[in-house]
């Protein structure tokens, strides 16, 4: 190792570890630290003494963009197995001993963040008495990115097609698509007020248009629900959502309706990295459940009793 003394006996750490597999997943050491919350002098200082302490240069200085050295590429797998066993002894401590569990990082879709979140939460709360919970909502795509990353411990959001590998998955919701239209002019031609093609659920909807057969011209592309509500209520335009995403945006002045040809929907799922939390997410799985039943299911059903064939807890 070029530089660098061997054998000084020095520890491997475990947040030197996740600061080099961060880097490694993130392909650059500013985003790493971005990611973990520190600087990147303290992720550059973490990465030189876990290379001490291994006695081999683990990432290549020279490579534009980043890159790892041979030594850094053989290591990488076990580095990650490594925090895999640790999220593996978190969520066993958790299991044994609730009060325990120190800290939980949930990634959660925006649509819930209002009626659900707060309330499992709270029930979370009340039992790991002794745990710091991290909180991240955004949208599906960009969730399933950090649980892949390790960054997010669980992740609530819309299932996609293309199946990560050691994944866990338990199933919650199943919702439809629907219309919504401003209040007295269901039908009425008007603009389609687009969900962001950005996201995963605009991708999914510009597929279902296409499928069918129609492109209705729009001149409005948002990724948030409820400016898309506000903009309807005010007669702009009908858009295209979700039972959950109507609820979260709460606006009068609307009317739900089916979606004119055959109908489309999407799963919401509970995912976490497979075999590294023990049984801790079937249960956070079924405490969903009930909340989703409570507070999705029941007010949208009230509203929408046409919903009742699509709209369900699983």
């Amino acid at each position: 190792m070029t530089g660098k003394a061997k054998g000084r006996g020095e520890k491997v750490s475990l947040w030197a570890v996740e600061m080099l597999v961060a880097t490694a997943e993130e392909g650059a050491i500013t985003a790493a630290a971005r990611r973990l919350g520190v600087s990147a002098s303290a992720v550059s200082q973490q990465i030189v003494a876990l290379e001490a302490a291994l006695g081999a240069e683990l990432v290549d200085r020279t490579a534009r963009p980043f890159g790892l050295t041979a030594a850094g590429r053989a290591f990488l797998p076990h580095a990650e197995a490594m925090l895999d066993e640790l999220a593996r002894g978190r969520a066993g401590v958790g299991l044994a001993d609730p009060a325990g569990l120190r800290s939980f990082r949930l990634g959660m879709i925006e649509d819930f963040e209002a009626e659900v979140t707060p309330l499992l939460l709270a029930g979370m709360g009340a039992e790991l008495t002794a745990c710091r919970f991290l909180l991240e909502t955004g949208p599906s795509h960009r969730l399933a990115a950090q649980l892949e990353a390790r960054a997010l411990d669980m992740v609530v959001a819309a299932e996609i097609e293309a199946a990560q590998e050691g994944v866990e998955r338990h199933p919650l919701l199943s919702e439809p698509l629907i219309a919504v239209w401003p209040e007295g002019l269901v039908g009425a031609d008007l603009p389609l007020l687009h969900y962001s093609r950005r996201t995963l659920m605009g991708q999914q909807i510009a597929a279902y248009l296409g499928r069918i057969g129609e492109s209705p011209g729009h001149r409005f592309e948002i990724d948030s629900t409820p400016a898309i509500l506000a903009m309807v209520a005010a007669g702009q335009g009908w858009s295209i959502l979700t039972p959950s995403g109507v609820l979260h945006g709460k606006r009068a002045g609307v009317a739900l309706a089916p979606l004119r040809g055959p109908g489309m929907s999407r799963r919401i799922v509970l995912s976490a990295r497979a075999s590294t939390m023990g049984d801790l997410p079937g249960a956070v799985a079924q405490r969903l459940r009930g909340l989703l039943a409570e507070r999705i299911v029941a007010p949208a059903l009230a509203e929408a009793p046409w919903l009742a064939a699509s709209l369900r807890v699983e």
